[in-house]
């Protein structure tokens, strides 16, 4: 793999962002050897971030033991939060950005420990810090090749639109309306206003809402900087440029029962349409389908998807449930 260069890396200027202020936080369960690479990597990055926080979902493993061997030699301080219960990636990234916003941090930096940093990773995100606050950089997938996301969402559907161009012009970016809790670099100001992750998700559809929050506030961008690189294999099908990975009867689960809370965020800023929100179920439930047959070569985990969209009705349905508030300038001080 040839890493292709930035199409802006004459132009970092550390007076305009401060590494320091950066928490790059880090959401693990019971992959202490895929953690290790990624402590590895933040250790090799030229700048680091002022801290790295861990928050570790109750692994069963030696993640602690891990964590410490790494405090004395990452170049920078880590904080470890080791939580009670499994509570999902969206729990986990939710008490990360708590704690980074607690230590006053400007810019919080999301990854799963899937993934390595690249060594220029901090300085290419911080080319782009003094012109937009949401910021999503790209990635290399495990055979270096380069993975494409989502990056827009049709929000009366409620899914992300497939055909969104993948290339970039002269200016670097393309503005999005969405988020990846992989990668995801957002403002302290962002978060204040939107508030934190919603631990209800528990796994799926949370980055992808939370970025949609944060367009609201924000010219939210994802930016052609190579900053991450997958360091995990996913079974996956090959259909050029896009690619469908293996999933799991839990992420069919979620995926669906999600959408009843997806329905609350977007009606609690009047852009649900019961029409096309709908439809953009079936298509969801058909996509699985897909995945089940293409990917996994098996229809086994078709009652997962109905477990889902049972349980996603009946949240839809629930009239006291609220949406996650947003923070104010002092609430985690």
């Amino acid at each position: 793999m040839s890493e292709k260069p930035s199409v802006v890396e004459q132009t970092y200027d550390p007076r305009a962002f401060d590494p320091a202020s950066a928490t790059i936080v880090v959401v693990t369960y019971n992959r202490s050897h895929l953690l290790s690479k990624l402590l590895v990597s933040i250790g090799e990055m030229d700048p680091k971030p002022g801290r790295v926080v861990i928050v570790d979902n109750a692994s069963a493993d030696d993640t602690g033991d891990v964590v410490a061997s790494f405090r004395e030699r990452i170049g920078t301080e880590i904080v470890y939060r080791r939580l009670e219960e499994n509570t999902g990636g969206s729990g986990g990234f939710s008490e990360g950005m708590r704690v980074a916003y607690e230590l006053g941090s400007t810019w919080i930096w999301l990854m799963d420990d899937d993934v390595e940093v690249l060594p220029d990773g901090l300085a290419r995100m911080g080319v782009w810090a003094p012109r937009f606050k949401s910021i999503q950089g790209r990635r290399y997938d495990y055979d270096g090749s380069e993975f494409y996301w989502q990056y827009r969402l049709s929000i009366p559907l409620g899914i992300p639109i497939p055909f969104a161009p993948a290339g970039f012009d002269a200016t670097g970016y393309r503005e999005m309306n969405s988020g990846c809790f992989e990668g995801m670099f957002i403002h302290r100001d962002i978060v204040q206003k939107v508030g934190l992750p919603d631990p209800r998700f528990f796994i799926y559809w949370d980055d992808s809402v939370y970025g949609w929050l944060a367009s609201l506030h924000t010219t939210s961008a994802i930016v052609d900087e190579f900053v991450l690189r997958r360091t995990r294999e996913i079974k996956q099908w090959d259909m050029g440029v896009r690619h469908l990975n293996a999933s799991s009867n839990a992420y069919r689960y979620y995926i669906m029962r999600n959408r009843g809370i997806m329905r609350h965020y977007f009606a609690e800023h009047g852009a649900y349409r019961p029409v096309r929100f709908a439809l953009g179920t079936a298509l969801t439930f058909a996509k699985e389908l897909v995945r089940l047959v293409a990917v996994e070569r098996t229809v086994r985990g078709t009652s997962n998807l109905f477990r889902g969209m049972r349980d996603g009705r009946r949240i839809a349905r629930d009239a006291s449930w609220r949406p996650m508030p947003p923070l104010t300038a002092d609430e985690t001080r």
